[in-house]
């Protein structure tokens, strides 16, 4: 599975950002989605997640209210929709696949990072006025 993430840039603080990430590769919808970041020096942190099947998703109370993310399974994309950036949210965003038999029974969904298998390049949001 081969992961493209794509959308971010430079954005005043009060707009909305759409980062999407291109999904490929055998069996790639048996996998569910999530979205992290990593501030400069920091460790990467969970931001969103959703299930290999579309139905459930989850946010960090960091984003939550202000983030969308979203499975397009026609197009083999994940997108993650920001409203409200704040400059705070200024990292480097990577969109990560994790198998369906590693996630969290029922709800399809897990924030720990190093359970997921494949992970994108990175697209970096800058959110300044």
């Amino acid at each position: 599975v081969q992961l493209q993430a794509s959308g971010g840039g430079l954005v005043q603080p009060g707009v909305s950002l759409r980062l999407s990430c291109t999904v490929s590769g055998p069996m790639a919808d048996s996998y569910s989605m999530g979205w992290f970041r990593r501030y400069p020096g920091k460790a990467r942190e969970f931001v969103a997640a959703i299930s290999f099947g579309g139905l459930n998703t989850y946010y960090a109370d960091s984003v939550k209210g202000r983030g969308t993310i979203a499975k397009n399974d026609a197009k083999d994309t994940v997108s993650l929709q920001m409203d409200s950036l704040k400059p705070e949210d200024t990292a480097v965003y990577y969109c990560a696949a994790v198998h369906k038999n590693k996630v969290r029974a029922g709800i399809g969904i897990t924030v720990d990072e190093n359970r997921y298998d494949f992970w994108g390049q990175g697209t970096l949001v800058t959110v300044s006025s």
